[in-house]
């Protein structure tokens, strides 16, 4: 938390957005991690030119490893060579990617995180998935041994190991799965993951794509009292009960937001500016 009790942020970009966006520069606080996802359409040079460009405004470059969708072992010890010498790149997102079928040799982050080229290159920062509705790629049972796996892979190596979660809207549904996990042994830090302002039509599109149903039932139950589809959703609705919970609970797992700015990336920051998240 910040001085002023306001939740830290982060935000995602595409690497389109890091390579070309004009709304990067000057509307993020310095060292802020902005990630940069991978939908398996762009090359590991065009991924690596948009952290070039994301470490050269002052912040932290964040690429996504998408695993499902790599294809053999050398391209990615290539990828990952290329981005820690050629954009200096220490803190990464590791993620299953979603396909049915593995593109590749790769089933798993797990199956990723076991090559050891991670460790290889000094990239020791590593962001991991969370899914606090679920996954129809997993059950929960599975879901949490995945991230028992994970925590002794940070227990057992010198990696620093987080949660980032999907998107969601049910703030004290969040909360509730991220505090739990301590019960089922696992003591990693969460970052939840939150969509930054936008039309309501724009996050039910996006939530459909990312298999949250859960969270489509819901702000599609909560439209008519806190919003209109014209007007959009105000996102401190979500993220206000996740600041007061954080302020009243010291050992809270939830260190901080993910902000995916489906309304644009410029009208997240202006809004993560104004609420004080931000200090530009």
């Amino acid at each position: 938390m910040s001085a002023s009790n306001k939740i830290a942020a982060s935000i995602e970009v595409s690497p389109k957005q890091a390579l070309e966006s004009a709304d990067l520069a000057g509307n993020f606080p310095q060292g802020t991690r902005v990630y940069i996802t991978d939908v398996g359409t762009d090359s590991a040079v065009t991924i690596t030119a948009g952290a070039k460009r994301v470490a050269g405004m002052g912040y932290t470059p964040v690429p996504h490893f998408a695993s499902r969708r790599l294809t053999t072992k050398q391209a990615l010890e290539d990828r990952i060579q290329m981005l820690a010498q050629e954009a200096n790149v220490s803190d990464v997102l590791i993620i299953g990617g979603g396909l049915e079928s593995p593109a590749g040799e790769f089933t798993s982050s797990m199956d990723v995180l076991e090559t050891g080229f991670f460790d290889k290159y000094g990239i020791r920062q590593m962001g991991i998935a969370g899914h606090p509705e679920g996954s129809p790629d997993f059950n929960d049972e599975q879901a949490i041994a995945a991230l028992k796996f994970k925590q002794d892979y940070a227990n057992r190596t010198d990696a620093d190991i987080r949660i980032v979660t999907q998107f969601g809207f049910d703030a004290e549904g969040f909360i509730k799965w991220a505090d739990g996990l301590a019960a089922t042994g696992i003591d990693l830090p969460v970052h939840l993951g939150v969509a930054g302002p936008a039309k309501l039509t724009t996050l039910v599109k996006f939530a459909a794509m990312c298999g949250v149903g859960n969270s489509i039932k819901f702000i599609k139950k909560r439209a008519s009292a806190v919003t209109t589809l014209i007007s959009g959703f105000d996102a401190d609705d979500i993220v206000n009960p996740i600041e007061q919970h954080v302020n009243n609970t010291p050992n809270s797992a939830i260190k901080q937001i993910h902000v995916f700015p489906f309304g644009g990336v410029k009208k997240s920051a202006e809004w993560l500016r104004t609420r004080g998240s931000w200090q530009v």
